[in-house]
């Protein structure tokens, strides 16, 4: 159950992220007639019927350069460590003691071949 939680927490994290802009267009599409009686910047010229449109382009401009910025940050924060050695590498080799090896033992000789088992059935 707690993984299942979990799970869905960073689920819904990581898509938040990702539809940003998603839910700023469904908030303006909620409130869109309150938008474009109080805080529509054409709200004096009915003529152009921007309806609170520019207040949605300001919003999602907005949104963008934050997550730009964020992105920024991220980068900027973003460093690889490296760990540098200034000492030559020194490889030293130790010799083992030299093994004479014995031949393989034949376990199948051609001599203990017993081909009586290796043919086709005889008809009675």
């Amino acid at each position: 159950m707690i993984n299942r939680l979990i799970a869905l927490i960073l689920l819904l994290a990581l898509v938040s992220t990702n539809l940003s802009g998603l839910f700023i267009y469904a908030e303006f599409k909620a409130n869109q007639k309150l938008i474009a009686a109080k805080l529509c910047e054409n709200r004096d010229k009915p003529q152009l019927n921007c309806n609170g449109k520019c207040y949605l382009m300001k919003k999602l401009k907005d949104a963008e350069e934050k997550e730009k910025k964020q992105e920024q940050e991220a980068r900027s924060k973003s460093s690889v460590d490296a760990f540098v050695v200034n000492e030559p590498l020194v490889f030293s080799f130790v010799s083992l003691p030299h093994t004479r090896q014995r031949p393989m033992p034949i376990f199948f000789l051609l001599s203990e071949f017993n081909n009586d088992i290796l043919h086709p059935p005889s008809s009675c």
